[in-house]
């Protein structure tokens, strides 16, 4: 299957920015719908956003307005725009491809080792 790696993670105060990519292995043109997750210290993995093979993205509600998902099929690149980042922002963050059911998305590809964000307190 292909695989994705992600990076762009790091340290920032809060109301900073990042911008996380994810990188295929192979073409994401015709795997089907993406997604960002993320998974916070004592907590669940969860996901955050999610863009269907149509193009609409899906946020949960924590993030609506501040994260912007996007894709770059010919660069094989999966993007999270991550804006007024915050303290609860603070976890590993995974892509991962997978099956879009209205605002639910359902991961089926392996997980890869993510990338650390850290928002200053």
């Amino acid at each position: 299957q292909v695989q994705l790696v992600e990076s762009g993670g790091g340290l920032v105060q809060p109301g900073g920015s990042l911008r996380l990519s994810c990188i295929a292995s192979g073409s994401i043109a015709n795997i089907g719908a993406m997604g960002w997750f993320r998974r916070a210290p004592g907590k669940e993995r969860e996901r955050i956003a999610h863009l269907t093979l149509g193009g609409v993205a899906r946020y949960v509600d924590s993030v609506k307005g501040r994260f912007t998902i996007s894709k770059d099929n010919a660069k094989n690149t999966l993007f999270l725009q991550m804006n007024n980042l915050k303290p609860d922002d603070t976890a590993v963050y995974y892509c991962n491809r997978g099956e879009a059911h209205g605002s639910a998305f359902l991961p089926i590809g392996p997980w890869g080792q993510g990338t650390q964000v850290t928002v200053f307190s």
